[in-house]
């Protein structure tokens, strides 16, 4: 994914909530101080989504 993809997202897409441990949350943000543009919450988690679903496709 590339450019700025702050605000609000594309209008082709649906809204998914989730709760996530304390813990998870913890290991999401140091991961994502990793990243060298520093993604929001929401970007980071569709960056591991999109990478976990290209791993495990058939």
């Amino acid at each position: 994914m590339t450019g700025n993809r702050r605000g609000r997202p594309p209008v082709d897409t649906s809204a998914v909530n989730v709760r996530l441990p304390n813990e998870v949350i913890e290991l999401l943000d140091a991961r994502r101080r990793l990243e060298p543009d520093l993604p929001s919450r929401p970007e980071m988690i569709r960056r591991a989504l999109v990478q976990w679903l290209e791993m495990t496709a058939r």
